[in-house]
């Protein structure tokens, strides 16, 4: 799949935003920790996925029921959903220089009810030439998300026979419907009845 940039200037992936507050001291701080034993872009990137792949539990996991919309809350509090923690990753790789988007794939039930929106980041590393998707969200038994540049290692695939979708566009800031309904929810379970189910 051929992802399409929102904006055309790569500016707009680097740049700092409501939800994609890279310019906040702890993000920054995250980041210094960070870049001590991983310099270099690649190793970088990679060390701040599986940091907040694994160190900020999914909240659907761990039964947290606090919803965090912005970058800085989800390094603080700890928690997140998929959307909260692909912020956070976004974030820390523009606090290094990262081009980093925002995107997003529609998921549902085996039966392919009950579809639902799951939030990725797509980063562009010097040298590489073209964007490349990953997600944070967290794994779990049956979950085995992998950070890799080449071949995708993501939750899930799309079963289009089930109406899920890949969405191709990169998005600089969270897609309204998206922020929307994390500012919006007071808690997880009314975020659950919220969660919009397509782009």
């Amino acid at each position: 799949m051929e992802l399409v940039q929102q904006h055309p200037e790569i500016s707009a992936y680097l740049a700092v935003g409501e939800a994609v507050d890279h310019d906040h001291p702890l993000v920054r701080e995250v980041a210094d920790r960070l870049t001590v034993d991983h310099p270099d872009a690649y190793s970088y990137a990679e060390a701040a996925y599986t940091y907040v792949r694994d160190t900020i539990p999914h909240s659907r996991d761990s039964g947290d029921l606090r919803v965090t919309w912005r970058a800085s809350d989800v390094l603080e509090q700890r928690t997140g959903i998929c959307y909260a923690k692909s912020l956070a990753y976004a974030a820390l790789l523009r606090a290094r220089g990262i081009p980093a988007a925002l995107c997003y794939q529609r998921l549902a039930d085996d039966d392919g009810s009950n579809p639902v929106l799951h939030g990725l980041v797509a980063l562009l590393l010097p040298g590489e030439g073209e964007w490349a998707r990953q997600d944070v969200r967290g794994n779990k038994p049956g979950v085995d998300a992998r950070f890799s540049l080449k071949e995708e290692r993501l939750a899930w695939t799309v079963r289009p026979e089930l109406g899920e979708v890949d969405y191709p566009l990169l998005y600089a800031e969270p897609h309204p419907a998206v922020l929307g309904a994390l500012k919006a929810a007071p808690d997880r379970p009314y975020l659950w009845r919220t969660l919009p189910t397509e782009l």
